[in-house]
């Protein structure tokens, strides 16, 4: 990522966006390190993380094992008026979801990839027992 990228400035809608494309790339690597399988059982598999109802049980998760900073962000993300809706899911998970995926855009464009890589193993580690 650049280095003259501010997250701080970007919306947090903005940082869920890209969020969400750092989350799912983050559940398929892990899928694909479990071994090699059919896509379709792949996307069945991914479709259990990247979803808002577990989303927002990660986002609960990790509100208490965050930096303030972090939390700030993932709050942001979590009150931003966000004009679409989960199909499948209630407001309060969608917005939740939208607070996880906020949290990982802005550590994304903050260039912290280990920190990134700590919480998702945080996540995956409660979510997966």
């Amino acid at each position: 990522m650049q280095n003259n990228i501010n997250p701080k400035e970007y919306s947090p809608l903005v940082l869920a966006y890209i969020g969400d494309s750092v989350f799912d790339i983050l559940v398929r690597e892990m899928l694909l390190a479990r071994g090699n399988m059919p896509v379709n059982k792949l996307h069945k598999l991914a479709k259990g993380y990247v979803n808002a109802g577990s989303q927002a049980k990660m986002y609960i998760f990790l509100e208490d094992k965050v930096t303030e900073e972090e939390l700030a962000v993932m709050k942001r993300g979590r009150n931003a008026k966000s004009y679409t809706t989960a199909k499948n899911q209630s407001v309060t998970d969608y917005r939740h979801a939208t607070g996880l995926e906020a949290l990982f855009g802005y550590l994304y464009l903050k260039g912290d990839k280990e920190r990134i890589r700590e919480l998702f193993e945080l996540c995956m580690s409660e979510f997966d027992s």
